[in-house]
């Protein structure tokens, strides 16, 4: 029985196929970003796009784009163990292939705000929808300091992946909360760990010329899933293996982030409004046991 559930995981491992981005209406391409190639289940939007992110040619990651309120759900990628260090030259991007099909896969530099196409304003967010928005930054969903490869930082500067969030929500409370995740991970999970950071709705928005234009997260969250951890590691990080979450308040106070266990997140996201009863991020919660053993196998 061991050895036939090893075969099938691998065989799921090996049929994922790198070929060029697209953004459709399922993340075929990109479906290792995924555990167990699965993505999360019961996230409600209107006029959903699922994105994988590329980059120089390369996958990076995936991202559910909800069009009508040109604002990213969530993002999906694995962490690399990383310094922390940020990339600051790397200008802003956008998706090409959410104004057509027709566009090439990968993310493109974003005009100037002044010379910015009308046909990219339609379906995405731009540099000028933040230009006004005084109380607010851009925060990234798959943030670069959980990555390590220059090209794989680079690819997180997409407005495709990126929320308006309050700024000193941002500096006192998610920012180091990334970095907390970031040591943690570095130093107690031995393989991969899969990623996902989201958003609920507050109903708000940005407006730019009296036209609502960004919607503005209530919460941001996020989930992580490290199937192989150290399992001799410190009691007080240990329970926070394989899986853990957490989630914030986007607001000018009371914005400290809540560290929960995933089944947790997962009860506290169902009770916002876009999501369904059914809601999960992770495949049988990040507990199908063999598929470590079947990994290490190989």
């Amino acid at each position: 029985m061991m050895h036939l559930l090893c075969t099938c995981v691998l065989s799921l491992m090996i049929a994922s196929p790198l070929v060029s981005a697209t953004v459709s209406n399922s993340f075929r391409d990109c479906s290792h970003f995924f555990y167990m190639q699965t993505p999360p289940a019961g996230i409600r939007g209107t006029g959903l796009r699922r994105i994988c992110q590329k980059y120089a040619d390369k996958l990076c990651y995936a991202t559910l784009y909800d069009s009508s309120r040109r604002l990213p759900l969530y993002s999906a990628y694995i962490f690399k163990k990383s310094d922390g260090k940020r990339r600051m030259d790397t200008p802003w991007m956008y998706e090409p292939q959410l104004l057509s099909d027709d566009e090439g896969g990968n993310m493109r530099t974003l005009p100037l705000a002044e010379d910015t196409p009308p046909l990219i304003e339609d379906s995405q967010a731009v540099l000028g929808d933040y230009t006004d928005a005084v109380y607010y930054r851009r925060g990234p969903l798959n943030p670069d300091l959980h990555q390590a490869e220059p090209d794989d930082k680079s690819s997180t500067y997409t407005l495709t992946n990126v929320v308006p969030l309050i700024t000193d929500f941002l500096d006192t409370s998610w920012n180091p909360y990334l970095d907390t995740i970031r040591q943690r991970l570095n130093n107690f999970c031995h393989g991969k760990s899969f990623m996902v950071t989201g958003v609920t709705l507050s109903g708000a928005n940005i407006q730019r010329d009296n036209r609502d234009r960004l919607a503005i997260p209530k919460h941001l969250w996020l989930a992580y899933c490290c199937p192989r951890f150290d399992r001799n590691s410190p009691y007080e990080v240990r329970f926070m293996f394989p899986s853990y979450g957490g989630y914030a308040l986007n607001e000018q106070t009371g914005h400290g982030v809540v560290e929960v266990p995933l089944k947790t997140l997962e009860s506290f996201l169902k009770s916002q409004t876009y999501t369904d009863s059914d809601m999960t991020i992770f495949y049988k919660g990040c507990l199908h046991l063999h598929v470590d053993q079947c990994i290490h196998q190989y």
